[in-house]
């Protein structure tokens, strides 16, 4: 198999992502005592005490065709990790996550198969005059991504997602931080930016979607998108859809990505699951046909 990396990859084709991590453990059931320290819900440590529950998910995405699996790293941001009292090893806990996918990735060899590090929100709102969400230093916030940011990449992960952002202030501070990180590293990966929207389009602070890009667009950026949105109907000017169906979320992302041909990522999000991803892969392989 000939190495390509993500950025040609995304030069040639629509590269599929995979689907939710947090309700693919939950079928694993998991107990209290299965999680580190038995800090019941710390998902992300589960890389730690339940790396197969990990791999096999990820395993899953693959096996239904996705070119691109996540990390299991969506709250491993500093000052999340604190919450569970493993903030002193944010680098480790991300290098070890990202390392995992790497490793299922490299257990297909039909093409080339991407590791996404996963970066979420912090939690707070700097933008906000919230008494409890907005009254945190910046450098906090930047540092808690950097040392991430650090983490996924020493992990080879091929790229970095800010995804399901809410305050833009948050994620230029996410963007600079991957940016400090690569610095350290001395390794340049895709950087992905992805926010969050309501049906009206703007972000939970009030930020619109042309706003949100202008922002961070010259940012050195290399992608720009939407996650833990309104699904691609809405998005279309169709009605509300709960729980979407493999089918039906294919379908509209059928018409979606023809109607706009810039678009070259597609995947799940929450809730979905390797069906889901199964019938996105299908969608992209006829289009290559047609």
């Amino acid at each position: 198999m000939t190495s390509e990396t993500f950025a040609n990859a995304l030069e040639n084709r629509v590269l599929l992502f995979d689907g939710a991590m947090g309700t693919e453990i939950q079928k694993n059931d998991p107990k209290p005592e299965d999680f580190p320290d038995g800090k019941d819900g710390f998902n992300d440590g589960l890389s730690i005490t339940k790396p197969d529950w990990i791999k096999e998910i990820h395993r899953k995405y693959l096996a239904a065709g996705a070119d691109c699996i996540e990390t299991n790293t969506f709250g491993s941001n500093k000052i999340k990790l604190d919450e569970y009292g493993f903030g002193s090893q944010t680098i480790e806990l991300n290098q070890k996550n990202a390392e995992l996918a790497r490793s299922v990735c490299d257990e297909f060899t039909d093409r080339q198969r991407f590791v996404i590090g996963s970066m979420g929100p912090t939690g707070y709102l700097p933008s906000s005059n919230d008494p409890d969400l907005g009254q945190i230093p910046l450098s906090e916030i930047r540092e808690a991504f950097e040392l991430q940011a650090q983490g996924l990449i020493e992990g080879t992960a091929d790229a970095l997602l800010i995804e399901t952002s809410q305050d833009i202030l948050e994620v230029k501070l996410a963007v600079e931080a991957s940016h400090i990180a690569m610095e350290k590293t001395g390794k340049k990966v895709t950087l992905i930016s992805n926010v969050t929207l309501d049906q009206y389009g703007k972000m939970l602070l009030g930020t619109n979607v042309q706003s949100a890009y202008t922002t961070i667009s010259e940012m050195g950026i290399d992608i720009f998108g939407l996650n833990c949105s309104t699904g691609p109907i809405e998005m279309e000017g169709g009605h509300a859809v709960y729980k979407m169906t493999p089918e039906k979320m294919a379908s509209a992302l059928d018409s979606f990505i023809k109607e706009y041909p810039q678009i070259n990522i597609i995947g799940g999000c929450c809730g979905t699951n390797p069906e889901h991803i199964e019938q996105l892969r299908k969608v992209i392989d006829q289009q290559k046909k047609d």
